[in-house]
């Protein structure tokens, strides 16, 4: 356990309670260690924190559409790559056939969020369904394969040389959130037997970056039963729970809904707006200067962000201090809307993200003056 060096102190016009009753007229920013779990200290700014004018240099904001992405191929060794490191691979991949081998991810536990569409999930476990929302966590040399029952895209978030795990829920208890018995896992059912067969099968392996063809002369998902406890499962985000308080708003890391060794996955779901008249409604100004941030919008109008449409991607690096796009800011003070109805995935990183060729191709270049202004308050 780390022991910060812990002096909480004082100075000039300051709000006792952080993300409420700012003095007025002021703009509250954080500045915080370890995500949102460590020390922190509260700036209030006459300026909005993200009131730049111009913006230089690689710690830049990036937003990316993957809906301008174009697809080939059914297996998902071809989904596009967005962001990754060394212990994180974040890709998207869209299709419409059913693939005609199997896959098997040597590297990591893979979490599959989708984004659009329905059908048949088949691997190791047996057989489940999966429609939008769902994840799907995968373990680590699992071979699977899907057949869409429609045209199908999603989120692809490998842990690499981790597991998936889910977090620790502290004072709400383990059944806060969502209960574990809320997850279901694959059935060795009729559509599973039925897959079964003795035709010439193909297993892509994935390991270290580099791929293995290995060739059955049968269907190698032919499990008769299996027992144990290190298993495919998936949640949908609508059997999701968020915590939520009227007074106060909440970091992100209130939302963590998976973690995996450095870095965590969060969901961010619909929810009442805070009421309490003196709460901030809206994200905070922040930094967090030790952990990227990426996001990708599933669904809704999301109330912190403008010209942002589901299938978009927002990458914020540590150190680059980021909040509400005015007009969101604007509206959380009159206090506009009652509820969100955003659905959101966020993946925090502890270690730098490195952008992917692919990305900058469907990059949104203007979204770095998408916050713009720098006026005041009175103004």
């Amino acid at each position: 356990m780390k022991r910060w060096i812990s002096y909480p102190r004082s100075e000039g016009k300051a709000s006792r309670q952080a993300h409420a009753d700012f003095p007025e007229g002021a703009y509250e920013r954080e500045a915080g260690r370890e995500g949102f779990f460590g020390p922190a200290t509260h700036f209030y700014h006459s300026h909005p924190p993200t009131g730049w004018s111009e913006f230089e240099g690689p710690l830049r904001p990036h937003a990316y559409d993957t809906n301008k992405f174009e697809h080939d191929g059914v297996g998902p060794w071809k989904a596009k790559p967005l962001l990754h490191n060394a212990h994180c691979r974040i890709r998207f991949w869209a299709t419409s056939k059913a693939m005609d081998h199997l896959m098997r991810n040597g590297d990591g536990d893979e979490l599959l969020f989708i984004h659009e569409g329905s059908g048949d999930f088949y691997c190791d476990f047996g057989h489940m369904r999966y429609r939008d929302g769902d994840y799907i966590v995968i373990p680590r040399s699992t071979m699977w394969r899907i057949e869409p029952a429609d045209a199908t895209s999603m989120m692809m978030i490998e842990a690499t040389g981790s597991a998936y795990q889910l977090p620790e829920k502290g004072l709400v208890g383990p059944h806060a959130i969502f209960d574990p018995a809320m997850l279901d896992v694959p059935e060795i059912n009729d559509e599973f037997k039925a897959q079964q067969d003795e035709k010439t099968w193909c297993v892509t392996v994935k390991k270290r970056e580099q791929f293995s063809k290995i060739t059955f002369p049968f269907n190698p998902l032919d499990a008769m039963g299996w027992k144990g406890d290190s298993l495919v499962a998936r949640i949908n985000w609508r059997d999701i729970r968020p915590l939520m308080s009227h007074r106060y708003h909440l970091p992100p890391s209130a939302h963590t809904t998976f973690v995996a060794g450095r870095f965590v996955v969060c969901t961010f779901c619909p929810r009442p707006i805070e009421s309490d008249p003196g709460a901030l409604k809206v994200p905070f100004f922040h930094s967090n200067d030790d952990y990227d941030e990426f996001l990708f919008y599933h669904r809704g109008e999301f109330f912190s962000r403008d010209n942002i449409h589901p299938g978009m991607t927002t990458f914020h690096p540590a150190g680059f201090i980021h909040g509400p796009h005015p007009k969101a800011y604007e509206k959380g003070q009159k206090f506009a809307r009652k509820e969100t109805d955003e659905v959101a995935v966020m993946v925090d990183a502890r270690d730098p993200l490195d952008i992917a060729e692919e990305a900058e191709a469907i990059e949104w270049k203007d979204y770095v003056n998408s916050w713009g202004g720098g006026k005041k308050t009175s103004e």
